[in-house]
């Protein structure tokens, strides 16, 4: 593993482990395991042993930390073979090059290696003039326009003095520039001490309203939250905004020298004391600073700024969509999905209880078709004709009038003993178009394969949203802001954790269901569908040896995540890998029971002593999964399914009332709070402020998407479509003289500095602060659940049309 120039690998195991907190041997056991093809979800659930119990959390942490540090000692041994080649290597410097331990130090320590375009530098010391930069460095009693004149020399482009003074001042401007050691305290200064300032354009003022709380602002960098960072740069890009990286506070006068300034000229020993050459000296660390160095760490403190709302915004979106993939699945009940729209009609689609759709049409409830009537008749019929339970409602446009037709329908047919069910349709429309929906929904025309959409992810959220890029179910903050690469893996081990995590009937489930199970890849995926259409359902876990291209590595990997019910053996519609078959036929013959009557069988099962079955294979981790997992088989980690209640008559904005206490089911979590789906078309925002009666850290802490929580509305601003809740029930509501501009008096404390605590949160996402004021930012993706949210809570433009 190791390289010429680099450090071991057993170095870099050392150093994670010393950051996670475990021993190196843990580290150095799941790098074998995923150097050797294994993935987190296997190595979390059936290699404990060899790992000392590290969870799915460290493994992801050690998987980032690995890629990270491997690159690291690639580019280091690049450096090394360069700096090699110019013949500068010395021991000195190779070992300052190895022990650089971050990406940054290292590009710090080559710069002055680093094969640049000619510089000012280069052409003064090919005059000859190095002589003259270090004599007036190392001398200061020297005046330097008697020095320089001795370097005149026309025929090597040295005019006059001047000009031989200008070529020195360029040597010294670069030597300061690139000191590994100076930049490095530079930055980190300037980390602390600076801040991010921004400023309306001229004339942008009315076209970028939505960037109104940063058109004069200015906030530490140490103290900017991912949402406003994001934001800037998004005002920045879209020429609303200038930003400007400030060192420090700002001084009165330009003529005063920067605290910056002074560190330069202590590491090189220049102090103004009188002697002739201590002006210029002075004037050339200026020169540095204002023309190189400052330059160099605004690139710096812009990439580390981005980087870190990169990281947060990743982890946001990464949270959510976690929640939202796990969210609790209806079961195996036959939905009538209901994709709403006016002019265009509804979109009718019924699945049965496995999935398939058994019939589709359009009904013309709304305007300006106005069919009521007849569009409760059709569903109805439809209901009755197929065993319909659930009815699935998509919540974009048109979707409170639909919700209402739903409603009816339950009432005027309460024999059909029908539930409606709000569900978010956000990547619908993706799928709907997509190449997977083609395949599967061939003959179908894309508006009614959005209702199809609906109604199963009702029933199983999970199963159906595997089927949209990650990034299209959109519930992050300012997602096409970010790094392709960087979200893209997140998103995806997240997916992955939550498919192995819960488990995946192998004969039911769908290509790319069965993609995101550990060990399969799509073409692997579309061979075992392929392999069940030509076969029939599988009926062991050992069948899938047969299927085309899936060998030993990747049945060792898939085995155990893959559920056979009702197969020719109990134990492969449980999570227990085959190769602890043996294990549990032990249990069988300890227990004098059958392998069916063992599963389940809680008092048999807890009269076992895991130490008895503890062998050279498999530990006591690995044993006390087995017993647990045989105690209740197959279960599912995810919640019981329940429906939030909608108040009756509150249907649209102009039904709220402050004081008000609703139910309501969390749409979006972000930074600054949380969006609360009331049903009146418009989210409410719950600002962090008004989350909790202690400090809320992270919003995540109190809800996730897709809880129902009981809120109370404390302010409407029906103008701009915005409404605030809090889930602190006996917070004091607005006066109702106030409801046409809520939080009006904060939005005159704009301007620069801090912004103050209750306007945290401003920013994010587009919005923002909606529940404490109304900031308007930046708009997400218009396609993305965050969107929905953000424009259903009045924070973004209304979406004009169906999707």
């Amino acid at each position: 593993m190791t390289t010429p120039g680099s450090i071991a690998v057993g170095s870099i195991e050392g150093r994670i482990a010393e950051e996670l907190g475990v021993r190196e041997r843990q580290v150095r056991a799941a790098v074998e395991l995923l150097d050797g093809g294994s993935t987190v979800p296997f190595i979390a659930r059936y290699r404990k042993e060899a790992t000392e119990m590290l969870d799915d959390a460290q493994l992801r942490a050690l998987e980032e930390r690995l890629r990270y540090l491997r690159e690291l000692e690639e580019r280091r041994t690049a450096i090394l073979d360069s700096v090699r080649e110019q013949g500068k290597l010395t021991e000195e410097l190779a070992a300052r090059i190895r022990g650089a331990e971050t990406k940054a130090r290292l590009e710090d320590i080559y710069l002055p290696y680093k094969p640049k375009r000619r510089t000012k530098a280069q052409i003064a010391r090919e005059a000859g003039l190095e002589p003259l930069a270090e004599g007036l460095l190392g001398d200061p009693t020297v005046a330097p326009l008697a020095a320089a004149a001795a370097f005149v020399d026309a025929d090597k482009g040295v005019a006059d003095p001047q000009a031989a003074l200008d070529g020195a001042r360029a040597i010294l401007t670069e030597r300061f520039s690139e000191d590994a050691d100076l930049i490095g305290e530079l930055r980190e200064r300037m980390w602390v001490r600076g801040r991010l300032a921004a400023k309306v354009r001229e004339g942008k003022e009315e076209a970028g309203a939505k960037f109104a709380d940063y058109f004069d602002f200015a906030e530490p960098f140490t103290e900017l939250p991912s949402h406003r960072i994001l934001a800037m740069l998004r005002g920045e890009k879209e020429e609303v905004l200038d930003l400007v990286l400030e060192p420090e506070e700002q001084t009165e006068s330009s003529s005063v020298p920067s605290s910056y300034e002074g560190i330069v000229a202590s590491k090189f020993g220049i102090a103004d004391r009188g002697r002739p050459g201590d002006k210029w000296l002075t004037d050339t660390v200026r020169w540095a600073w204002r023309t190189r160095l400052l330059v160099h760490l605004g690139i710096d403190m812009r990439l580390r700024l981005r980087t870190a709302a990169e990281d947060e915004a990743v982890n946001v979106f990464a949270a959510n969509l976690r929640d939202l993939l796990l969210a609790a699945p209806a079961g195996t009940r036959a939905t009538l999905g209901l994709d709403p729209g006016f002019r265009t009609g509804v979109k009718v689609a019924v699945v049965d209880a496995t999935g398939k759709v058994v019939a589709t049409d359009v009904i013309y409830p709304h305007v300006p078709a106005n069919k009521w009537d007849e569009a409760i008749a059709k569903l109805a019929r439809l209901a009755k004709e197929h065993t319909v339970e659930l009815v699935a409602i998509g919540n974009g446009t048109a979707s409170r009038e639909t919700d209402k037709l739903a409603a009816e329908l339950i009432t005027r047919h309460p024999e059909l003993k029908l539930t409606k069910v709000m569900v978010s349709e956000a990547g619908a429309s993706v799928y709907s178009a997509s190449a997977f929906a083609s395949q599967e929904l061939p003959d179908m025309d894309v508006s009614l394969r959005g209702a199809v959409s609906i109604a199963r992810r009702l029933q199983d959220p999970l199963a159906e949203l595997v089927k949209i890029d990650p990034k299209s179910i959109g519930v992050g903050q300012y997602q096409h802001d970010l790094s392709e690469v960087k979200l893209s893996r997140s998103l995806d081990a997240v997916v992955e954790d939550c498919v192995n995590g819960v488990g995946v009937d192998v004969n039911t489930a769908s290509a790319p269901l069965l993609a995101r199970v550990s060990g399969i890849t799509s073409g692997l995926a579309e061979n075992i569908v392929a392999h069940r259409d030509a076969n029939g359902p599988f009926k062991s876990r050992t069948q899938l040896k047969g299927v085309a291209r899936l060998g030993p590595k990747a049945y060792e990997q898939c085995a155990g995540f893959l559920r056979i019910r009702g197969g020719d053996d109990p134990l492969d519609s449980s999570s227990v890998h085959p190769e602890a078959y043996p294990v549990v036929r032990r249990m069988v013959k300890t227990s004098g029971q059958e392998v069916a009557s063992l599963i389940g069988n809680t008092g048999a099962l807890r009269s076992l002593r895991p130490d008895d079955f503890v062998d050279e294979t498999f530990g006591l981790p690995t044993v006390t999964d087995i017993l647990k997992e045989l105690e209740k088989p197959g279960r599912d980690p995810r919640p019981a399914f329940k429906t939030a209640t909608f108040k009756e008559g509150v249907e649209k904005l102009s039904d709220l009332s402050s004081g008000m206490v609703l139910e309501g089911v969390v749409t979006n979590v972000a930074a600054f709070g949380a969006f609360v789906d009331v049903g009146v078309h418009q989210d409410g925002l719950v600002h962090v402020s008004a989350m909790s009666k202690t400090f809320v850290k992270d919003p995540r802490d109190v809800v996730k998407p897709g809880d129902i929580v009981k809120v109370k509305v404390l302010d409407i601003d029906v103008p701009r479509k915005r409404i605030s809740l809090t889930l602190r029930l006996d917070d004091e509501a607005a006066p109702q003289d106030r409801q046409q501009n809520p939080g009006g008096e904060r939005r005159q404390q704009r301007g620069g500095g801090r912004p103050p605590q209750q306007r945290q949160g401003r920013g994010a996402s587009g919005g923002g602060g909606g529940g404490g004021g109304g900031s308007r930012q930046a708009a997400p993706p218009a396609n993305s659940a965050m969107a929905d949210a953000l424009r259903r809570a009045g924070l973004l433009d209304p979406k004009k049309g169906k999707r």
